[in-house]
């Protein structure tokens, strides 16, 4: 305040309500020191002591549960704290070629859920099964035209085309630059190995009838 002008801290005074009160007091102080108090100087200190007393007290007391409340560790917590735990593109790729597109789609679709995208989820569900009716008759029109012999080329080529559109449509419309923790493969993998071991188990009986 010692460096203010006059008309600067009867600014403060005047209008004292768009100032901090201690402010305003430090102002009056200054003009007393200079020997121009204003008259109605006692009746401003009586207003704003209290205030300023109350403040201080308020400081003191916060200052003092700072210091005596012991620091409550944060719960250790990776995937929360940087990003949800999602399949990364090279794990959804890697499914779709060793086993099929639709895997890797499903593994897709598992992430919509855990970013809580059930809308975008719905519209990959929706993709899978118009790419498996399109396989199905685009298969049945191949073998029809050419034999048996393009039904691994088709299908070769339909998780490929699938690849293509999970990496550059979907996961940079529904994912894009938001972080993320890469989610375990190796769980995945199990569950597709007895599944697929399931299955032929259960064709087997009907290959073995086929064949006679």
């Amino acid at each position: 305040m010692s460096r203010k002008s006059l008309p600067e801290l009867y600014l403060y005074v005047h209008k004292r309500q768009e100032y901090r009160e201690d402010a305003v007091l430090a102002a009056l102080d200054e003009l007393a020191r200079r020997g121009e108090e204003p008259a109605e100087a006692a009746a401003i200190r009586t207003e704003l002591l209290p205030i300023v007393a109350q403040q201080h007290e308020e400081k003191r007391q916060a200052a003092a549960r700072t210091t005596a409340e012991p620091a409550v560790p944060t719960p250790y917590a990776p995937a929360d704290a940087e990003g949800p735990a999602l399949y990364s593109p090279g794990t959804i790729v890697l499914f779709s070629m060793l086993f099929s597109f639709f895997v890797g789609g499903i593994l897709f679709v598992i992430n919509m859920f855990r970013l809580k995208e059930s809308g975008k989820a719905v519209r990959l569900i929706l993709f899978l099964v118009a790419v498996l009716a399109g396989q199905y008759f685009g298969l049945r029109w191949l073998t029809g035209m050419y034999g048996p012999e393009m039904q691994l080329f088709s299908t070769v080529g339909v998780n490929f085309v699938a690849v293509l559109v999970y990496l550059l449509y979907f996961w940079p419309r529904y994912v894009g630059a938001r972080p993320y923790v890469s989610r375990q493969w190796l769980p995945a993998l199990l569950i597709c190995l007895v599944v697929i071991y399931g299955l032929v188990k259960l064709a087997a009986p009907y290959m073995v009838d086929m064949a006679k």
